[in-house]
């Protein structure tokens, strides 16, 4: 058999098997419930909808964020191959059992989560790269109007076996296993038309002693995002532009644009720096989180009283990525941060960081508008970007009959 009727034959198999799975419907839920942890299990997010789950949801505490390169041979194998992946997730993020494939067949599941397969509150966010809309299969003119590749700033050092992808796979869940169960379980259906490029587990703090989570600096993280209640703001700042002037293919709507970057912090660098200098570079308390002219972490700092930058620095963090004037306004972004922490370096030090993550509606106007200002900040002595990728977030599965990527690949 050749390979790619190999490949072919793998997808719709494990279409085959993911139906099937899907099919155990509520008595398969009702039974990984049964099975799980009394009380332990978290409710499911809701597959369907306009958007994905990830986006406007408060972080679960673990992630994994992977970036594929897809190897389909066709556009048919690259439809197959999101269907697959959107089955999967749908069953994962429900707690379906897979089907029984009887006693002498290798097991449909990894029995990594046991008997059951709990949810565990997985949520699945899938984006697809520039480098997807190249000649392969055709979709060169439905490519997002300012999706690219990454871009590289002064302060990068940007290594290019951890950045790009034509696909990311953001999986999140409260537990590691339940993240891994997930990445192996899609890994293995979709093995045919998708290979991994690279990929970073990462995981939240929980407030401590209250409020935002803590980076690894010891600082708390994403303090100022807008608010992700207000439609008014989520549409104008985070969901894909798509009025007359936005210049998006129809198919963007209830999607956004997703800058993923992999930071490597210098955290016995920074932990020999004085607390007042920790501070200023930031521009909060790092106690509190509170701006160095406030109390409380959501108290808005007082630029205007500080033109000069006595309490504030100019060049803090805080005042950099966010001047709050009218003028930048609507270059605000979506931050969701994980920290990651990979051991040590082949010279002994310490190798941990964040794995940032932002959601906007335009990448220029944005993110890359934000991080020019940032550009030699006195951070930067302290933090070395050395991966990530653009991506757009795909719009929502409607229903049982949609799939991640249907309005794309029509």
């Amino acid at each position: 058999m050749s390979e790619r009727s190999d490949r072919r034959s793998f997808l719709r198999g494990a279409l085959v098997a993911g139906v099937a799975g899907s099919l155990a419907g509520a008595s398969g839920s009702a039974v990984g419930a049964r099975a799980g942890t009394p009380g332990a299990e978290p409710p499911a997010r809701p597959f369907h909808g306009e958007h994905q789950a990830g986006i406007l949801d408060a972080p679960r505490r673990r992630t994994v964020m992977t970036s594929l390169d897809v190897i389909a041979s066709n556009r048919t194998e690259l439809t197959e191959f999101f269907r697959a992946l959107t089955d999967r997730a749908r069953a994962l993020t429900a707690g379906v059992p897979p089907a029984d494939t009887g006693i002498s067949a290798p097991p449909a599941d990894s029995g990594v989560l046991g008997p059951g397969m709990p949810g565990g509150g997985l949520m699945v966010t899938v984006g697809v790269g520039s480098s997807l809309f190249d000649d392969r299969y055709g979709l060169a003119s439905r490519k997002p109007a300012g999706l690219k590749p990454i871009k590289m700033f002064p302060n990068d050092d940007l290594d290019p076996a951890w950045c790009h992808g034509d696909v990311s796979l953001q999986l999140s869940a409260d537990d590691d296993d339940t993240v891994v169960h997930a990445l192996r379980d899609i890994a293995r259906q979709t093995r045919g038309a998708a290979q991994i490029r690279w990929r970073m587990s990462g995981f939240t703090s929980p407030p401590r002693p209250s409020g935002t989570p803590r980076n690894l600096m010891g600082f708390k993280d994403g303090i100022a995002n807008p608010d992700v209640t207000s439609a008014r703001d989520m549409d104008r700042l985070v969901w894909a532009d798509r009025s007359a002037g936005g210049g998006e293919p129809a198919w963007t709507a209830g999607g956004s644009y997703k800058v993923v970057r992999l930071i490597r912090m210098l955290v016995e660098f920074w932990d020999r720096v004085g607390i007042t200098e920790q501070q200023q570079m930031f521009g909060r308390d790092r106690d509190t989180g509170a701006p160095l002219d406030g109390v409380h972490e959501l108290d808005e700092p007082k630029y205007a009283q500080d033109p000069i930058g006595k309490v504030i620095p100019l060049t803090s963090h805080i005042r950099k990525a966010n001047p709050r004037t009218p003028q930048t306004d609507a270059e605000r972004i979506l931050r969701r941060g994980f920290n990651y922490d990979r051991g040590v370096d082949k010279v002994g030090d310490l190798d941990m960081g964040l794995i940032f993550t932002c959601y906007q509606q335009n990448l220029t106007r944005q993110f890359e508008t934000v991080q020019g200002r940032l550009a030699d900040e006195p951070l930067v002595d302290y933090i070395t970007p050395f991966g990530g990728g653009y991506f757009f977030a795909l719009p929502g599965v409607r229903d049982s009959k949609d799939f991640l990527g249907r309005a794309l690949l029509a």
